[in-house]
């Protein structure tokens, strides 16, 4: 008798969860190709946290832990899905010859995935930022400190990666050749 009541309950809630994440994933779907709108709602996110933690003073070490999964996102983001320093191992690397195969570069997190995580980051912050038993007194400026030396330290080893196996990871457009006539249309009339 107490599983079907348990099954009772249950039903509404799990039709509702699943109610919810059908409409959730709609609306992630609709927002996918409107990239700076979508990334101008996560500045604001992150500004209303910023602000958050200024006005109350604290929730320093919360804001560590955010800049350090953050750096990991980026690091993921500006990363190719396929490392060319374990691809020079096993025989297989990146064209360096004209001649050579072109391989495009596909980030290991995708810039959609980077967006959703970093806006997910800063709402589950914010909401920390509430608990007042997550307040931990810390000197911040050596917290600050500390995630700048991490910072540079692992965008200089991610830039020399970049430069050691010459790949870019942003898209800079399509590439715009010149103008050339070509015989057949330069002056000449066609019959």
């Amino acid at each position: 008798m107490e599983g079907s009541e348990n099954d009772g309950v249950a039903a509404p809630i799990a039709k509702w969860k699943s109610d919810f994440s059908r409409k959730f994933q709609y609306f992630l779907d609709r927002a996918t190709p409107y990239t700076i709108r979508r990334w101008l709602g996560t500045l604001v996110v992150a500004m209303n946290y910023v602000s958050r933690v200024y006005y109350v003073q604290g929730f320093y070490v919360i804001s560590y832990g955010l800049g350090i999964y953050i750096l990991n996102l980026l690091i993921g983001f500006l990363s190719p899905k396929v490392d060319p320093e374990l691809e020079a191992l096993d025989g297989a690397s990146l064209p360096t010859k004209g001649s050579d195969e072109f391989k495009p570069f596909i980030r290991r997190l995708p810039e959609f995935k980077f967006w959703y995580a970093t806006t997910k980051a800063f709402v589950v912050a914010f909401v920390l930022t509430f608990f007042s038993v997550l307040d931990v007194p810390v000197f911040w400026p050596i917290l600050l400190c500390y995630w700048v030396f991490l910072f540079f330290l692992t965008m200089k080893r991610q830039i020399i990666h970049m430069i050691k196996y010459k790949y870019i990871p942003f898209d800079i457009g399509k590439q715009r050749y010149a103008n050339k006539k070509s015989a057949s249309s330069s002056g000449a009339p066609r019959d």
